[in-house]
């Protein structure tokens, strides 16, 4: 059975800020923007080159428990070049803290920032993906796996 991880709800206090947020500073794409049923709004923003995004909710019942805004830390975002992210984000507006090398490897330059809300990212440098987007290479897998 194959599982892929799409949407994760995070929780904001105003989605109109939070939509502008993620849309101006972060450069996220606006999927959906709808009152899916009677009282109950869902945003839905991609990040560019992403499977997953995340979804506003307001109105939206939550059957395993309601997480509280400010709360969600640890999402991570991967980019090819931390600098020229950097450089693009701050350019936006976006308060975010300057890279910072943690090792030698791929992988191991990080920078963070949060929303609005408190809720936390890291964007971690993984410099393969600009020759191996994270897409072709699941592709790859699929079909050697058939």
């Amino acid at each position: 059975m194959d599982m892929a991880l799409e949407v994760i709800i995070l929780p904001v206090t105003d989605i109109d800020r939070a939509k502008a947020f993620y849309q101006d500073k972060v450069g996220f794409h606006v999927d959906l923007d709808a009152e899916v049923t009677p009282g109950a709004r869902v945003v839905q923003l991609t990040p560019p080159g992403s499977g997953c995004s995340i979804a506003l909710a307001k109105g939206v019942p939550s059957p395993t428990g309601t997480p509280q805004p400010g709360t969600y830390h640890g999402l991570q975002l991967v980019v090819a070049d931390a600098k020229a992210a950097y450089e693009e984000l701050t350019a936006r507006g976006l308060e975010i803290s300057e890279p910072v090398q943690y090792g030698p490897q791929d992988g191991g330059t990080f920078m963070h920032f949060t929303d609005p809300d408190g809720n936390g990212w890291s964007i971690q440098e993984y410099r393969e993906r600009a020759a191996k987007p994270l897409h072709k290479l699941l592709t790859e897998l699929a079909e050697q796996s058939q």
